[in-house]
């Protein structure tokens, strides 16, 4: 929640009991932390929350006797005391952060003052320390599930790129594509449930892509995906991706910086799995397609992201795994590039829409993939948390 208002400082200083002859407006910005925000923890115990902003005034005299600005944080067991951040009177802008035991949700309240005065407040009802995964991939892993799945637990937010606001965590998922339901709710729950903190989801997926479309701009496919989208002609048989979606998940990286961020989340293959022969492409050129979007897109986000590659190939019930392809995702595993994902081609007809007869799952498997998600990564996340 963005806070902004608009405050006249000559009537509050009068209700503080101080005197004042200015006019002068003073509005205030705060655009960070928002209202369900998330910052990812950085020990088992503590992260810190952003508190930034941009102070606006007409003149000079509104900000002459203000000289602090300071915020607390309260829990549903104790009010802390306030605690001073970076402020000069003399510059627009403020950035500074607030270090917060794990857990929430927290209220945070904030105040600017001066000498005897009050000038500024503002509260933020929903702030939390825990963990944010990103979701990447194609269909499965975005909104295109057979019915909407809303998370239990308070604690599961989202995080939308599109506009930048956080909210409960309810289908469809804000920065996916599709408009049904997602394994997300169900992983949040469990992640939230195993570790008793807040659990931002960030959802990138794009229905129906080839990891051929995920690559950077530029770089060269062996043949055309069967979306014909994300990719420019360049010759006879000569093709490279517009890297639109690779830039999607680097956006999302930098957003959250280095250490922002837990882990993302890989699930795609279908697209991949017995395509035309016009616009196929072997295991062996899947597994380097997928090694050039891992690494570079930890190049560009400036760390060591911690990639989870699901081994996924799941075709139609008569064609339900492609066991070459998920061997070379495995392949990721096994070398060391990426950390083991579930391998939901185990989930068959039963968990899958329209019947059983479609790729995308049903209520009951959305349900079911989101706590195999929750089966591969917590045990990670517990050793990554036990040792810092």
């Amino acid at each position: 929640m963005k806070a902004l208002l608009i405050l006249f400082l000559g009537s509050l200083l009068v209700t503080a009991g101080a005197q004042s002859d200015s006019a002068d407006a003073l509005k205030i910005t705060l655009s960070s932390p928002l209202d369900y925000q998330v910052f990812q923890r950085q020990t088992k115990a503590a992260g810190a929350i952003l508190i930034a902003g941009q102070l606006e005034v007409q003149g000079h005299a509104a900000l002459t006797n203000l000289d602090r600005l300071e915020a607390r944080l309260i829990s549903d067991t104790a009010t802390n005391n306030w605690v001073p951040l970076p402020f000069d009177n003399r510059v627009r802008r403020f950035r500074g952060e607030l270090p917060t035991p794990a857990g929430g949700w927290y209220r945070l309240e904030i105040r600017l003052a001066g000498p005897g005065l009050v000038a500024w407040t503002d509260t933020v009802e929903h702030v939390g320390i825990g963990e944010i995964f990103l979701v990447a991939g194609q269909s499965n892993s975005a909104n295109h599930g057979e019915e909407k799945q809303s998370a239990q637990s308070p604690l599961v937010v989202a995080y939308s790129i599109l506009d930048g606001h956080w909210q409960p965590a309810r289908d469809p998922e804000p920065g996916a594509s599709g408009k049904g339901g997602s394994f997300m709710p169900a992983f949040g729950d469990a992640m939230a449930a195993r570790f008793q903190v807040p659990v931002g989801l960030v959802a990138l997926g794009v229905g129906s892509t080839s990891v051929r479309e995920w690559l950077p701009a530029g770089d060269a496919m062996a043949a055309p995906p069967t979306t014909g989208m994300n990719t420019v002609t360049t010759g006879s048989n000569q093709w490279v991706c517009t890297g639109t979606l690779f830039d999607k998940i680097v956006t999302a990286e930098k957003f959250f910086g280095p250490g922002g961020f837990r882990a993302l989340l890989w699930h795609q293959g279908e697209s991949d799995s017995r395509q035309p022969p016009d616009r196929e492409i072997t295991p062996a050129q899947y597994r380097r397609y997928l090694q050039r979007v891992i690494e570079s897109s930890r190049t560009a986000a400036g760390w060591r992201v911690p990639w989870f590659v699901a081994q996924v190939s799941y075709h139609t019930p008569d064609d339900q795994s492609t066991p070459e392809l998920c061997a070379a995702q495995k392949s990721l595993v096994t070398d060391g590039l990426a950390l083991a994902g579930p391998a939901t081609d185990q989930l068959g007809p039963e968990f899958r829409q329209n019947n059983g007869r479609g790729i995308h799952f049903n209520a009951r498997g959305l349900q079911r993939h989101g706590q195999l998600w929750a089966a591969a990564v917590g045990p990670w996340l517990e050793q990554q948390l036990a040792e810092k």
